[in-house]
């Protein structure tokens, strides 16, 4: 079964807004931070926006602030990105990521949605 299932995603012209949604699975615990991540074919996948969960502390790709807003939903286990002001450059695969907490010397596991697709047209 898919533990981060996203939705939203889909065609938009530029200057239009999309909002992404994900929903996480309950059986996930021990979450730090939830966020997104973005790929263009040939290119390396990026961070897009994270909050942390405990507080909802957002970091953002400089390329995307001011435009582009992420939150979490605790009641709903759902983060979402609203997206304003696309542009071209935003078409991309967007997935949804969530960090678990890290504890002693042991890496953090991640867990990592299917991707939706944005795209923005001229």
């Amino acid at each position: 079964q898919e533990q981060l299932v996203e939705s939203g995603g889909g065609l938009v012209q530029v200057g239009g807004s999309l909002r992404l949604s994900c929903a996480v699975s309950r059986d996930i615990v021990g979450i730090d931070t939830m966020g997104w991540y973005r790929q263009i074919p040939g290119k390396e996948r990026e961070l897009v926006a994270t909050v942390r969960k405990r507080d909802g502390t957002p970091v953002y790709a400089d390329s995307v602030k001011g435009r582009f807003t992420i939150a979490r939903d605790i009641s709903k286990n759902t983060v979402s990105l609203q997206m304003n002001s696309l542009k071209p450059e935003d078409t991309a695969v967007y997935f949804c990521h969530v960090l678990l907490r890290q504890t002693s010397s042991a890496a953090a596991p991640s867990y990592w949605g299917q991707g939706t697709q944005v795209t923005v047209s001229t």
